[in-house]
């Protein structure tokens, strides 16, 4: 079998039968367009390994500034998937019902529809590892998704945003009592992801 192949170019080769083959010896770099609605055209995520703390009064609005991810969509109607997995624990058990989980798109809140004075997100409150009251030493949690269609070219930062109604603070990866050496009191790896799917 002989092959003919174009170094500078890293072309197609031909073998002897004339059938086409690529040359698995060299390295390819894709330069052209990727199309087809649904396609995935590319993935941002950020895995946050840390623990923080952050106090929130009733009726506020937070960020957890360690859950931000950044990306330059390819296209303008491309359509951003964004995915949250938060792991931590609230300081008061009445905060696991009186909180909305959100997005932020740069300073756009991402929420459900306004209806009367009700409060707004995508996912309400956390879960908990059991059933009884704990804010102590007991994990909880929330994962929740959206498809945003920000309509740019430019950079967007995208947040993982909470409102609460009851003043609390929120423990992200560990648990409120942090004590490092009792087995009793976990941590986690909480994240945040953005895929561009193409529109």
């Amino acid at each position: 079998m002989t092959r003919a192949r174009d170094v500078a170019n890293r072309t197609i080769v031909a073998n002897a039968v004339g059938a086409t083959e690529l040359d698995l010896t060299d390295n390819y770099a894709f330069t052209g367009t990727v199309s087809g609605v649904g396609k995935i055209l590319q993935i941002q995520y950020t895995q946050y390994t840390g623990t923080t703390s952050d106090a929130m009064s009733a009726g506020g609005d937070y960020t957890i500034d360690e859950l931000a991810v950044n990306i330059t969509p390819s296209a303008t109607n491309s359509i951003i998937r964004l995915e949250a997995f938060v792991y931590g624990e609230w300081s008061t058990d009445a905060a696991i019902w009186n909180s909305n989980w959100y997005f932020l798109r740069d300073s756009t809140k991402l929420q459900a529809p306004a209806d009367g004075t009700a409060a707004r997100g995508i996912a309400i409150g956390t879960w908990r590892s059991i059933g009884g009251d704990n804010n102590d030493s007991t994990p909880e949690g929330t994962a929740y998704s959206y498809f945003d269609t920000p309509s740019t070219t430019s950079q967007i930062t995208y947040k993982v945003g909470i409102y609460v109604s009851q003043s609390a603070t929120w423990h992200t990866n560990k648990t409120a009592n942090a004590n490092n050496n009792n087995t009793g009191y976990e941590r986690g790896i909480s994240s945040i992801i953005a895929t561009e799917i193409a529109g």
